[in-house]
């Protein structure tokens, strides 16, 4: 066998391994294992929620309240144990961050930084399985951050407090997570 030959067949079983190993992009397994607990949040909270008796039409906000009161009392003691990180792991932190900064350094970059600056300047420490206080604006997300991130269940949404990223539960009024220093 000549030496053309052998480095023939020595790159075509490097390529014939390499289509049996596809790489895997690591930035999409952050975001699959973040949908993943996404997910089984949302499995939790409508198991919980299915135990609940139905709402059945009503104009009393106080009913409607309570009903969700109970829910995130639910929410929250099968959620005891929980705390920051629990949906966003360090490494999910640190893509929700990169996300958001490739989205402020876009062409966008300059109104969302003013458009940030402009919003009421919210400051309070918030604690994952607290709620998010009543009296406190929520302040809406820009959307081309919202653009940058994975899409959440229906029930649930992105906020944030100042520089940081709260996940809430829109229902429920529950923080169920915080990356902090979201937006530098």
């Amino acid at each position: 066998m000549r030496a053309g030959e052998v480095v023939f067949l020595w790159v075509t079983c490097l390529l014939l391994q390499a289509q049996d190993h596809p790489a895997v992009n690591a930035d999409a397994a952050i975001v699959q294992d973040f949908e993943k607990r996404m997910a089984d949040y949302a499995k939790l909270r409508h198991t919980l929620e299915s135990q609940e008796p139905a709402l059945k039409s009503t104009g009393s906000q106080e009913k409607i309240v309570h009903h969700e009161h109970e829910l995130a009392r639910k929410i929250r003691q099968a959620r005891e144990h929980a705390r920051q990180g629990d949906i966003f792991s360090p490494p999910i932190a640190a893509e929700f961050r990169r996300l958001i900064g490739l989205a402020m350094q876009g062409a966008d970059g300059a109104r969302i930084h003013e458009s940030l600056r402009n919003a009421e300047p919210v400051r309070i420490k918030l604690r994952v399985n607290q709620a998010y206080p009543s009296n406190i604006p929520l302040q809406s997300t820009p959307p081309t951050i919202l653009l940058n991130l994975p899409a959440l269940p229906p029930e649930c949404d992105y906020r944030l407090m100042g520089h940081d990223l709260v996940l809430r539960d829109a229902k429920t009024n529950l923080i169920v997570d915080i990356v902090p220093d979201a937006i530098t």
